[in-house]
């Protein structure tokens, strides 16, 4: 019996066997990091940007805008995100009122072709940030 060069076939196999599971498994912890580092930049600009303009629907339509181009810049989609914002009193725009924005974005599994018809995500991402509509503007 002829098993000569046997051992690296079936080491090749066993390689490829199990390396591909763990590098998928490296690709989605990056793409869920990478979307958790863009949540909470989208969050956190969106109220510096929702603070700075004169009234609430310019500021709700900035924010959205913000945070969008955030989420791009870490290569996310903007349909996979979602911008609330919410104030503690009933006027956003009245000094002192505390504006919350908050960010959601559904990080989709990687290199699944029908991901999105069948709502296969590796993760749900949410950030908040607050800021505090200025006395003097």
């Amino acid at each position: 019996m002829e098993d000569r060069g046997s051992a690296v076939v079936e080491f090749t196999f066993l390689g490829l066997l199990l390396m591909v599971p763990v590098v998928y498994f490296i690709i989605t912890v990056a793409q869920i990091q990478g979307g958790s580092f863009a949540v909470v930049g989208a969050a956190d600009q969106a109220a510096k940007v929702f603070v700075a303009q004169p009234d609430e629907p310019a500021g709700r339509a900035a924010a959205e805008q913000a945070a969008v181009l955030a989420i791009a810049d870490y290569g996310h989609p903007a349909e996979n995100a979602r911008v609330e914002v919410s104030c503690d009193r009933g006027d956003c725009m009245a000094a002192g009122s505390a504006v919350t924005v908050t960010v959601h974005l559904s990080v989709p599994l990687p290199f699944v072709p029908f991901s999105e018809a069948f709502h296969l995500n590796a993760s749900q991402l949410n950030a908040s940030a607050t800021q505090v509509v200025g006395r003097f503007r």
